[in-house]
């Protein structure tokens, strides 16, 4: 067994999943059952077969287009995904609820 790529991968896995939607889902289950131990075996086993299906198709893509192509679109995905939220997030977007046809964008609760 390769020690050094199992040790990155683990490092890198479990730094990314730190305080991402799923650990705040099983958070969320886990506050409404009295059976975390249940939680976490749905949630471990959810995660192994996700990354299972994720290092199979990682494995049979690189047999068929180059492992730098490969690195290059998921660096391109990335940078695409994280300059929308930027553009989103600096945009000062509101998406507070409206009403059509109100420019005012007041939902109808007006005291006046």
């Amino acid at each position: 067994m390769d020690l050094p790529l199992l040790a990155s991968t683990f490092a890198t896995v479990f730094l990314a999943e730190l305080g991402d939607k799923t650990q705040l889902a099983i958070v969320t289950i886990s506050g409404t059952s009295s059976r975390s131990g249940a939680v976490f075996a749905g949630s471990a086993s959810a995660l192994v077969l996700a990354s299972l299906l994720g290092a199979g198709a990682g494995g049979s893509l690189s047999a068929v287009i180059s492992p730098d192509v490969l690195q290059l679109a998921a660096s391109i995905g990335f940078l695409v995904i994280g300059a929308r939220l930027l553009i989103k997030a600096s945009g000062g977007q509101d998406d507070g609820p409206t009403v059509e046809g109100d420019p005012s964008g007041d939902a109808g609760g007006s005291n006046d």
